[in-house]
């Protein structure tokens, strides 16, 4: 019975948030039996979503990027034209196809492409180095690499059976594109016609952001409908708004939109480096609904100088969807008293995808606060022996939903205790039923005798005039055991001492939470999607 009324009412959530976002709306006779005849054959595949946009907006328009626009008719015979072009040259179900491209249209039409196909599509990580990227390749096996112009050199020594430009810089009236370029395929294709369901459903494998070694590969089902819910529960999305995906397109991030665009009908803005006042003008010029970004580009865009930031006032924006790693400090106060209490931040990791979201009345009313758990998710704080915990009190975060990987692709999983997933983090919850995330399991130091997590002690720091960025990783100490040395960026024209930044812990944390000893550099080590790669400070430490 129980199961049977939760069932129900999940159904009712679906449909009310479905319905609010215009996923669900009417539709004639004959844009509906199109519509239900290729999600009926496809589902809610990338395949299926974006040929049912084909039919019901055909000439609304999907992308913009540097090459101009493409409509939802245009992505659709382009990627069915890919997809012949790749068959032959022996792409089949099952098989394996890598993208190393940043963000433009030859990642999207790739993407569908190899999915309509029954081909599992594999995301590289723009930001590898050569080691990385050929290990991964080895590891994974994928039959053709799809990759941009500008990463030929690094992928000269890996072992690679075939191999297609996704983007060349070729001036505009260059000779035409060549056979193993995107473009040269598309045009060369034997045929544009739709091609059969394959019965192989299509995987997609992100990989892991890598910050501590050679990244995983995390492979899950294609998205659809409850992934979506689960966004949509807590971030107005609407259909037919205009987005600009700022975060890498290969990340868990970046990729949600991707495919969240297939069912809400998005108008997707892409570049494929990001530039913050090139962001502002793009959400300007094309006057974007909403904007998809990692924490670090809110960071370089509010670090601006005010008359650039005064350019660009951007009324039409309504949602900003940050992800990846935790908003420092009080940049989400700094960015919503200029630009409007817009911002949503997201906690997950590419094992379990979000677990949670702050809105922008979580950000005002609780700063630090993760926000609160979608639909169909659970969340649990379990102690070292798997028991659940009451509020206010700190463990490891558990999560259930219906977007967990399936094991990583090299073997190994992440660890499951009734069902609940490990995102590798500690945190608690407060009576609002709010989730805070404290630090990662394995960063958190004992110093003299008392738990300590990084991200307080940098959250802390971050609040001091003056600092741009700041990290945090534990060093031993006679005296205490362990203690922490912060690494600090400084604004532009700052000054600041070491004993400013103590002073400044010193004054807002208990004793033992003061750094050890403070290191003054000009950026902090991070990877494509602005994770800071404290393995890099910690080698530095050991220098």
């Amino acid at each position: 019975m129980g199961s049977t009324s939760t069932r129900a009412r999940d159904a009712a959530v679906s449909l009310k948030t479905l319905t609010a976002s215009g996923i669900i709306r009417p539709y004639g006779p004959r844009k509906l039996a199109g519509i239900a005849n290729s999600l009926r054959k496809w589902g809610t595949n990338p395949a299926g979503g974006f040929r049912a946009l084909a039919v019901r907006d055909p000439n609304g328009i999907a992308i913009i990027d540097e090459r101009g626009e493409l409509t939802f008719e245009e992505l659709h015979q382009r990627s069915n034209a890919l997809a012949h072009a790749l068959r032959d040259r022996g792409v089949k179900e099952g098989d394996g196809v890598a993208v190393m491209c940043r963000n433009h249209r030859g990642f999207i039409e790739t993407s569908i492409a190899i999915t309509k196909l029954g081909a599992d599509v594999l995301y590289l990580n723009t930001a590898f180095a050569g080691p990385q990227l050929k290990e991964v390749v080895e590891r994974e096996d994928p039959r053709v690499v799809v990759y941009d112009e500008e990463f030929s050199d690094l992928l000269d020594g890996v072992d690679i059976d075939d191999r297609v430009i996704g983007w060349t810089d070729a001036a505009p009236g260059s000779p035409e594109p060549g056979p193993d370029t995107i473009e040269g395929l598309i045009r060369s294709a034997s045929s544009t016609a739709d091609l059969d369901p394959p019965e192989h459903g299509s995987r997609t494998i992100i990989l892991t952001s890598g910050t501590t070694g050679t990244p995983k590969g995390a492979p899950r089902p294609q998205g659809g409908i409850p992934a979506a819910v689960s966004l949509l529960s807590r971030m107005p999305l609407k259909a037919g708004w205009t987005c600009h995906i700022a975060a890498p397109l290969f990340h868990t991030w970046g990729f949600a939109h991707y495919q969240l665009a297939m069912l809400l009908g998005t108008t997707m803005v892409l570049t494929r480096k990001f530039e913050p006042e090139n962001a502002l003008k793009l959400m300007a010029e094309h006057e974007c609904d909403s904007v998809v970004v990692i924490p670090v580009m809110l960071q370089r865009i509010l670090a601006l100088p005010e008359e650039k930031l005064d350019e660009y006032r951007l009324p039409h924006l309504k949602a900003v969807a940050s992800s990846g790693s935790a908003l420092p400090g009080d940049l989400p106060t700094q960015w919503m008293d200029r630009f409007g209490d817009n911002l949503y931040s997201i906690y997950g990791s590419t094992e379990v995808a979000w677990a949670s979201i702050a809105t922008p009345q979580d950000l005002r009313e609780a700063p630090g606060s993760a926000g609160g758990i979608p639909h169909a998710t659970i969340v649990k704080i379990l102690d070292p022996d798997g028991k659940e915990l009451p509020v206010g009190e700190s463990g490891r975060i558990f999560v259930a939903n219906d977007l967990q990987f399936e094991g990583y692709t090299g073997g190994g999983h992440k660890e499951i205790v009734d069902g609940l997933m490990s995102t590798g983090d500690v945190g608690r919850f407060d009576e609002h039923g709010r989730l805070y995330v404290e630090g990662r399991d394995d960063e958190m130091i004992v110093s003299g005798g008392e738990n300590v997590f990084p991200r307080e002690v940098e959250d802390c720091i971050q609040n001091l005039d003056g600092v741009a960025e700041v990290a945090a990783i534990g060093v031993d100490d006679d005296d205490y055991g362990k203690r922490l040395r912060a690494f600090v960026v400084c604004t532009d024209g700052a000054s600041l001492s070491e004993d400013d930044v103590k002073g400044h812990v010193k004054k807002n944390l208990a004793r033992y939470k003061v750094p050890r000893d403070v290191i003054f550099l000009d950026e902090l080590p991070r990877n494509a999607t602005g994770k800071v790669l404290k393995r890099e400070l910690v080698d530095r430490d050991d220098s």
